[in-house]
Protein backbone atom coordinates (compact mmCIF):
# COMPACT_ATOMS: atom_id res chain seq x y z
CA UNK A 1 0.00 0.00 0.00
CA UNK A 2 1.11 3.33 -1.13
CA UNK A 3 1.81 6.23 1.33
CA UNK A 4 -0.74 9.30 0.97
CA UNK A 5 3.02 11.17 0.06
CA UNK A 6 4.11 8.71 -2.41
CA UNK A 7 0.13 9.04 -4.20
CA UNK A 8 0.30 13.07 -4.08
CA UNK A 9 3.92 12.81 -5.60
CA UNK A 10 2.61 10.77 -8.72
CA UNK A 11 -0.27 12.35 -9.07
CA UNK A 12 1.39 15.94 -9.47
CA UNK A 13 4.28 14.55 -11.88
CA UNK A 14 1.38 13.06 -14.23
CA UNK A 15 -0.77 16.04 -13.90
CA UNK A 16 2.33 18.23 -15.24
CA UNK A 17 3.61 16.17 -17.79
CA UNK A 18 3.98 18.21 -21.02
CA UNK A 19 2.31 15.91 -23.67
CA UNK A 20 2.84 17.89 -26.55
CA UNK A 21 7.02 17.42 -26.13
CA UNK A 22 8.47 14.21 -27.46
CA UNK A 23 11.54 12.82 -28.76
CA UNK A 24 11.53 10.51 -31.83
CA UNK A 25 14.60 8.10 -31.26
CA UNK A 26 15.39 6.62 -34.87
CA UNK A 27 17.18 3.08 -34.59
CA UNK A 28 18.56 4.24 -30.94
CA UNK A 29 19.47 0.85 -29.39
CA UNK A 30 22.51 0.95 -26.98
CA UNK A 31 21.00 0.27 -23.73
CA UNK A 32 22.66 2.77 -21.92
CA UNK A 33 22.09 5.64 -24.43
CA UNK A 34 18.14 4.62 -24.39
CA UNK A 35 17.87 4.11 -20.50
CA UNK A 36 19.38 8.01 -20.43
CA UNK A 37 17.24 9.36 -22.61
CA UNK A 38 13.86 7.91 -21.17
CA UNK A 39 15.23 8.99 -18.56
CA UNK A 40 15.67 12.35 -19.07
CA UNK A 41 12.55 12.57 -20.58
CA UNK A 42 10.68 11.70 -17.57
CA UNK A 43 12.60 13.89 -15.21
CA UNK A 44 11.46 17.06 -18.17
CA UNK A 45 7.68 15.31 -17.95
CA UNK A 46 7.76 13.93 -21.28
CA UNK A 47 5.08 11.30 -21.35
CA UNK A 48 4.94 9.99 -24.91
CA UNK A 49 8.27 9.22 -26.74
CA UNK A 50 8.55 7.50 -29.97
CA UNK A 51 10.67 4.87 -31.94
CA UNK A 52 11.55 3.32 -35.01
CA UNK A 53 13.72 -0.02 -34.60
CA UNK A 54 14.37 -3.12 -36.48
CA UNK A 55 13.44 -6.21 -34.71
CA UNK A 56 17.40 -6.78 -33.83
CA UNK A 57 17.31 -3.48 -32.53
CA UNK A 58 15.16 -4.33 -30.05
CA UNK A 59 16.58 -7.43 -29.21
CA UNK A 60 20.07 -5.76 -28.58
CA UNK A 61 18.88 -3.46 -26.42
CA UNK A 62 16.49 -5.65 -24.16
CA UNK A 63 14.57 -1.88 -23.81
CA UNK A 64 11.04 -3.66 -22.59
CA UNK A 65 12.55 -5.90 -20.21
CA UNK A 66 14.57 -3.48 -18.66
CA UNK A 67 12.07 -1.32 -16.76
CA UNK A 68 13.25 1.75 -18.41
CA UNK A 69 10.15 3.20 -19.82
CA UNK A 70 7.83 2.29 -16.16
CA UNK A 71 6.85 5.68 -16.22
CA UNK A 72 6.23 6.50 -19.46
CA UNK A 73 5.31 5.12 -22.94
CA UNK A 74 6.95 3.98 -26.34
CA UNK A 75 5.47 4.11 -29.15
CA UNK A 76 6.94 2.07 -31.88
CA UNK A 77 6.43 3.65 -34.93
CA UNK A 78 7.00 1.62 -38.48
CA UNK A 79 9.52 4.51 -40.73
CA UNK A 80 10.32 7.81 -40.53
CA UNK A 81 7.92 8.93 -42.73
CA UNK A 82 4.86 7.55 -40.74
CA UNK A 83 6.56 9.05 -37.25
CA UNK A 84 6.88 12.54 -38.35
CA UNK A 85 3.62 12.72 -40.06
CA UNK A 86 1.81 11.13 -36.94
CA UNK A 87 3.62 13.95 -35.22
CA UNK A 88 2.83 16.73 -37.66
CA UNK A 89 -0.73 15.82 -37.30
CA UNK A 90 -0.20 16.58 -33.86
CA UNK A 91 0.41 20.13 -34.63
CA UNK A 92 4.52 19.46 -33.57
CA UNK A 93 7.73 21.08 -34.81
CA UNK A 94 10.06 18.29 -36.00
CA UNK A 95 13.61 19.14 -35.64
CA UNK A 96 16.73 17.64 -35.90
CA UNK A 97 20.49 17.99 -34.84
CA UNK A 98 22.32 18.41 -37.89
CA UNK A 99 25.18 20.60 -39.19
CA UNK A 100 23.47 22.36 -42.33
CA UNK A 101 23.71 25.75 -43.38
CA UNK A 102 20.30 26.50 -42.61
CA UNK A 103 21.34 24.79 -39.17
CA UNK A 104 20.52 27.36 -35.79
CA UNK A 105 21.76 26.98 -32.10
CA UNK A 106 19.49 24.71 -30.44
CA UNK A 107 18.72 27.46 -27.37
CA UNK A 108 17.44 29.90 -29.92
CA UNK A 109 14.22 27.24 -30.60
CA UNK A 110 10.92 28.42 -29.13
CA UNK A 111 10.02 25.36 -26.95
CA UNK A 112 6.98 26.37 -25.82
CA UNK A 113 5.30 24.80 -28.74
CA UNK A 114 4.34 21.56 -29.82
CA UNK A 115 7.91 19.95 -30.12
CA UNK A 116 9.57 16.85 -31.46
CA UNK A 117 12.81 15.90 -31.19
CA UNK A 118 14.83 13.31 -33.83
CA UNK A 119 17.84 11.76 -32.11
CA UNK A 120 19.49 9.38 -34.57
CA UNK A 121 21.20 6.27 -34.56
CA UNK A 122 24.64 5.81 -32.05
CA UNK A 123 26.75 5.37 -35.36
CA UNK A 124 25.24 6.78 -38.13
CA UNK A 125 23.16 9.80 -36.67
CA UNK A 126 20.13 10.77 -38.31
CA UNK A 127 19.27 9.91 -41.53
CA UNK A 128 18.87 11.98 -44.62
CA UNK A 129 15.19 11.02 -44.87
CA UNK A 130 14.76 12.70 -41.49
CA UNK A 131 16.87 15.45 -42.42
CA UNK A 132 14.73 16.29 -45.16
CA UNK A 133 11.27 16.03 -43.11
CA UNK A 134 12.53 18.00 -40.14
CA UNK A 135 11.05 22.01 -40.27
CA UNK A 136 14.66 23.26 -38.54
CA UNK A 137 18.02 21.99 -37.95
CA UNK A 138 19.50 22.38 -35.16
CA UNK A 139 22.99 22.37 -33.30
CA UNK A 140 25.11 21.78 -30.28
CA UNK A 141 27.76 24.62 -30.36
CA UNK A 142 31.23 22.57 -30.08
CA UNK A 143 34.66 24.64 -28.77
CA UNK A 144 37.12 21.46 -29.05
CA UNK A 145 37.98 18.58 -31.10
CA UNK A 146 35.26 15.94 -31.21
CA UNK A 147 32.15 16.97 -33.63
CA UNK A 148 29.56 15.62 -32.00
CA UNK A 149 28.24 14.57 -28.32
CA UNK A 150 26.57 11.45 -27.39
CA UNK A 151 23.31 11.32 -28.13
CA UNK A 152 21.83 10.79 -24.90
CA UNK A 153 23.96 13.86 -24.01
CA UNK A 154 22.62 15.86 -26.52
CA UNK A 155 18.77 14.92 -25.57
CA UNK A 156 19.60 15.82 -22.23
CA UNK A 157 20.75 19.06 -23.09
CA UNK A 158 17.96 20.06 -25.47
CA UNK A 159 15.08 18.23 -23.08
CA UNK A 160 16.33 20.62 -20.28
CA UNK A 161 16.75 23.79 -22.64
CA UNK A 162 12.76 22.89 -23.33
CA UNK A 163 12.24 22.50 -19.76
CA UNK A 164 13.59 25.84 -18.82
CA UNK A 165 11.43 27.51 -21.60
CA UNK A 166 8.31 25.70 -20.74
CA UNK A 167 9.18 26.69 -16.90
CA UNK A 168 9.10 29.98 -17.29
CA UNK A 169 6.08 29.71 -19.33
CA UNK A 170 4.69 28.26 -16.86
CA UNK A 171 3.23 25.10 -18.67
CA UNK A 172 4.10 23.02 -16.03
CA UNK A 173 1.71 24.84 -13.57
CA UNK A 174 -1.22 24.70 -16.39
CA UNK A 175 -0.15 21.69 -17.98
CA UNK A 176 -3.25 19.19 -19.38
CA UNK A 177 -1.35 16.14 -17.99
CA UNK A 178 -1.85 12.27 -18.96
CA UNK A 179 -5.31 11.25 -20.02
CA UNK A 180 -7.66 9.52 -16.87
CA UNK A 181 -7.20 5.92 -18.31
CA UNK A 182 -3.21 6.02 -18.17
CA UNK A 183 -3.26 7.99 -15.16
CA UNK A 184 -5.19 5.36 -13.54
CA UNK A 185 -2.94 2.48 -14.82
CA UNK A 186 0.17 4.52 -13.09
CA UNK A 187 -1.12 5.54 -10.31
CA UNK A 188 -2.49 1.74 -9.57
CA UNK A 189 0.66 0.16 -10.14
CA UNK A 190 2.94 3.11 -8.41
CA UNK A 191 0.73 3.02 -5.34
CA UNK A 192 -0.35 -0.57 -5.64
CA UNK A 193 2.45 -2.52 -6.96
CA UNK A 194 1.94 -5.77 -5.05
CA UNK A 195 -2.05 -5.60 -6.15
CA UNK A 196 -0.78 -4.61 -9.96
CA UNK A 197 1.40 -7.54 -10.47
CA UNK A 198 -1.56 -10.49 -8.68
CA UNK A 199 -3.85 -8.77 -11.45
CA UNK A 200 -0.97 -9.50 -14.52
CA UNK A 201 -0.61 -13.11 -13.66
CA UNK A 202 -4.53 -13.28 -12.77
CA UNK A 203 -5.67 -11.93 -16.15
CA UNK A 204 -7.57 -9.02 -14.00
CA UNK A 205 -8.19 -5.80 -15.02
CA UNK A 206 -6.98 -3.32 -13.21
CA UNK A 207 -9.43 -1.34 -10.74
CA UNK A 208 -9.68 2.39 -9.95
CA UNK A 209 -8.02 3.80 -7.77
CA UNK A 210 -10.30 6.61 -5.68
CA UNK A 211 -8.79 10.52 -5.21
CA UNK A 212 -7.43 9.07 -1.98
CA UNK A 213 -5.34 6.29 -3.36
CA UNK A 214 -7.43 3.78 -2.30
CA UNK A 215 -8.67 0.83 -4.56
CA UNK A 216 -12.14 0.53 -5.48
CA UNK A 217 -13.40 -2.50 -7.17
CA UNK A 218 -15.83 -5.06 -6.34
CA UNK A 219 -16.30 -7.75 -4.09
CA UNK A 220 -15.63 -10.36 -7.02
CA UNK A 221 -12.72 -8.87 -7.86
CA UNK A 222 -11.44 -8.93 -4.63
CA UNK A 223 -12.36 -12.70 -3.95
CA UNK A 224 -10.30 -13.37 -6.89
CA UNK A 225 -7.52 -11.51 -6.20
CA UNK A 226 -7.32 -13.81 -2.93
CA UNK A 227 -7.70 -16.84 -4.16
CA UNK A 228 -4.28 -18.98 -4.52
CA UNK A 229 -2.77 -18.39 -7.76
CA UNK A 230 -3.27 -20.22 -11.04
Amino acid sequence: MATDARFERINTVLDRRQMDLTVLMEHVNKPHNLSAIVRTADAVGVHDLHAIWHDQDLERSNFYSSGSNNWTRVHRQPDIDTAVDTLKQQGMQILATNLSDSAIDFREVDYTKPTAIILGTERFGISERALELADQHIVVPMMGMVQSLNVSVASALILYEAQRQRDIAGLYQHAQGVEAQEKQRLLFEGCHEALAKRCRQKGLPYPQVDDKGDVVASEQWWKIMRSPSK
